[in-house]
């Protein structure tokens, strides 16, 4: 007996001294670089789900963590220490509680069935590319940022693992009560997305690409769900705990601020998580390679510029001028900390021109320099330009919930379909920039040729 308590008093000190899993320290991250969808209500619903259906699994008895994650892609993932995060971007494309719980089932498998065991380094380092390092990438300029994200589509489970995970997922939510069809129906909508995203927009496809045929017709996922129906009683069926519609009326749409956007004054970057303030009254527009700020006297007045660099992280701020960029007019400045970044302001040298001022400034944020510049022109005045200069440097921060609310302003709308209403008429209003009609259906489950049914829900985008 006292072996026994003698290796449990070990093991409790081994665990506390390990320190908090990889999926803890990934939410935690996340939850302090604002990643987490700022939804209350969506964050409890996928917790209660996932309780609702950890309750018939082997590990019924073990705290899991369901959260959802502020992003517009197609994804889902679990760690081994039960910390499963949902994308809202999979979720837009949902239309019942039993489909999500399908969703969940899937990711909880994965544990269950200790698929991380061969694929956890490579599937923790994509995880972690996903979450967090926008704050460090870059590709040279501001408008080029790589969208790491998409380095998961690389580390996925092996094919066997997958259908595993539908198995036992299928199992679980029909033993919870959920229709394990709901399987078939959730991973149909997201192949059509897969046949939209390689044949219309040439982009790499995300989550579970498994199935090289329709959900619909692979008889290995069939034979999954038949498997699950087994467990399922339909006389036990349960209530759903929400109403999904209700629910994923008014969800963030896209993303928007993903790759820049400016809102009145303020620049907006979601894939960096940045926010910049420019001076009140002016003009802000986001360029290809830069964002540029300009006075209300136009550039004779004053005007600053904003770019984005990848630094070597050897140099200072001052030295990245000088010796990466080869600056070789500055006059004067020093080396300040704005918002606990490293940063230089300097004044250039502006004889032979018309400029009262020119100003320079660079400031540190992981990987990446920010690189100011800027000059009060012969209409405007010195001294206000200075102060406008290190207002907009010192604004610098990383984006906050609030902020990725502001930047993002489409948002998911659920009606009541028209008689004779078709996706094309929705889409003429819609504010969806590119291949609206397509987007339309792939939200409804009615890719590529369906149309509304009157009186039938349907999702859209306002």
């Amino acid at each position: 007996m006292r072996r026994l308590v003698k290796l449990a008093l070990l093991a409790a000190s081994l665990h506390v001294a390990a320190g908090p899993g990889p999926g803890e320290k990934m939410y935690l991250e996340a939850l302090d670089k604002g990643f987490v969808y700022d939804d209350e209500s969506w964050q409890t619903y996928v917790q209660e789900i996932g309780e609702r259906v950890l309750a018939y699994t082997p590990h019924w008895n073990r705290k899991y963590h369901f959260y959802v994650i502020d992003d517009s892609e197609i994804n889902a993932s679990a760690t081994r220490d039960g910390y499963i995060d949902i994308n809202r971007g999979i979720l837009v494309y949902m239309s019942s509680e039993d489909e999500l719980a399908a969703l969940i089932g899937h990711e909880i498998a994965h544990v269950t069935a200790r698929h991380h065991r061969e694929f956890r380094n490579r599937r923790l380092l994509g995880k972690s590319l996903g979450l967090v390092s926008w704050l460090a990438t870059g590709v040279g300029d501001l408008m080029g940022v790589a969208d790491t994200a998409t380095a998961q589509q690389a580390l996925k489970f092996k094919v066997e693992q997958e259908l595993e995970a539908d198995r036992l997922g299928g199992e679980y939510m029909a033993k919870a009560g959920y229709n394990p069809l709901a399987i078939i129906d959730m991973l149909q909508v997201l192949k059509e997305d897969d046949i939209f995203a390689t044949q219309v927009e040439k982009r790499p496809t995300i989550y579970h690409g498994l199935y090289r045929t329709h959900p619909k017709n692979d008889k290995r996922l069939h034979d999954t769900v038949a498997f699950a129906q087994q467990s399922f009683n339909a006389s036990q069926t349960v209530e759903p705990l929400r109403d999904f519609w209700e629910m994923i009326d008014g969800m963030v749409y896209g993303d928007q601020g993903a790759n820049g956007v400016v809102r009145d004054t303020i620049f907006y970057h979601g894939a960096l998580r940045l926010v910049v303030e420019f001076p009140d009254d002016w003009t802000v527009v986001k360029l290809q390679t830069e964002v540029s700020g300009t006075a209300p006297g136009g550039t004779a007045e004053a005007f600053i510029s904003l770019g984005y660099h990848v630094i070597d992280g050897r140099l200072s701020p001052l030295e990245f001028l000088t010796e990466t960029l080869k600056r070789d007019d500055i006059k004067s400045g020093e080396a300040v900390e704005i918002n606990g970044f490293d940063a230089y302001i300097g004044e250039v040298d502006n004889e032979g021109t018309d400029a009262k001022v020119k100003l320079i400034g660079v400031l540190y944020r992981g990987r990446s320099a920010y690189l100011f510049s800027g000059e009060a022109g012969p209409d405007g005045d010195a001294d206000a330009f200075r102060k406008d200069f290190i207002a907009t440097i010192h604004s610098v921060r990383n984006m906050t919930a609030e902020d990725a609310k502001v930047a993002n302003k489409l948002r998911i709308r659920v009606k009541v379909a028209e008689p004779d209403v078709t996706y094309a008429d929705l889409a003429r209003t819609s504010p969806i920039e590119r291949h609206a009609e397509e987007r339309l259906r792939l939200l409804n489950a009615g890719y590529p040729n369906g149309e509304p049914r009157a009186g039938n829900y349907i999702k859209v985008v306002e």
